[in-house]
């Protein structure tokens, strides 16, 4: 086999196959425990598939680029299509939880198909997990233990409402549950906010922003090394903006300098922020404050 080969897993009882597992009761849901898979580190993967997981007893893992010391419990949420690299657990020690797999199949013409695509933390980084408490970890499992319960039961025309609805109640304890991360890792958060201002000052003092454009938000996020989901997730909860309103915001500011300390024209000044078209900046600026560039200089001055 290659290094770094990249398997598809098209199916549930594919997935359950190369894992060496039973076949799943369900071929559309399944609930494993964590310690029955064996990450292989030279392979990685992508699923046709959902995945959530739980893992406990974890032990000074390297999660992403940290190390993290806790023992009560990490969540992840793995939308379809995401590579995943397998990981070796170590010789002495294999962390506990479970692991869920949804095939989209499943949330069919339930109102859940469409609306787990809101929850943005499917596409976090792995290395944005959330980190649970005892009491949080006790309201997750039960909600999966009746899940469970649910699909180890005889299948009737039930079943499936009944676990959508747990389903749902349990994306919606993850919303609350990571709201709350980021209120407990307010430090951690607001260095973040001090990083994102350096970096749209640095880009924006730039010489030369008509070849480099306007910033993106995935260059935002690259540079302070976390997913762009989480990145808006983060700021709409501290300042209520997204991750493109603080570029615009910054740009703004920028633009207001240049319009009052300066003599050159809307048009320079447009180029010089990184705009291809003059017109794209004054129409921004106009929405941004409810004045024209050349209202702005005219009433500043």
């Amino acid at each position: 086999m290659e290094k770094n080969q990249i398997i598809r897993i098209k199916s549930i009882t594919e997935g359950h196959r190369l894992a060496n597992l039973p076949k799943p009761k369900h071929p559309l849901i399944s609930i494993i425990e964590s310690g029955t898979i064996q990450g292989k580190s030279d392979i990685s993967i992508t699923m046709d598939f959902y995945m959530i997981s739980l893992k406990t007893d974890c032990n000074n893992l390297q999660y992403g680029q940290q190390s993290y010391d806790f023992d009560e419990g990490m969540m992840a949420f793995i939308a379809p299509n995401q590579v995943l690299t397998g990981r070796n657990h170590s010789k002495d020690h294999t962390p506990k939880g479970w692991i869920m797999f949804i095939h989209p199949d499943f949330l069919w013409n339930t109102p859940l198909a469409k609306k787990i695509k809101q929850y943005e933390f499917f596409g976090y980084a792995t290395n944005e997990a959330l980190f649970v408490s005892d009491k949080e970890k006790s309201i997750i499992y039960d909600i999966v233990k009746n899940i469970e319960n649910e699909y180890n039961s005889n299948i009737d025309k039930f079943s499936q409402d009944i676990i959508i609805s747990h389903l749902e109640t349990l994306l919606n304890y993850s919303e609350r549950f990571y709201q709350r991360q980021f209120i407990t890792r307010k430090i951690t958060n607001n260095k973040l906010l001090n990083r994102l201002e350096d970096i749209l000052s640095d880009y924006f003092n730039d010489d030369d922003l008509l070849s480099k454009g306007l910033p993106t938000v995935q260059y935002i996020a690259d540079n302070l090394n976390i997913s762009a989901k989480y990145l808006g997730s983060m700021l709409k909860q501290f300042t209520g903006l997204s991750t493109q309103q603080h570029i615009h915001e910054k740009l703004i500011d920028k633009a207001k300098e240049k319009l009052s300390i300066t003599e050159l024209s809307v048009s320079e000044i447009a180029y010089s922020l990184g705009f291809e078209h003059p017109q794209s900046f004054s129409k921004l600026f106009k929405a941004k404050t409810n004045q024209s560039p050349l209202e702005f200089r005219q009433a500043f001055n």
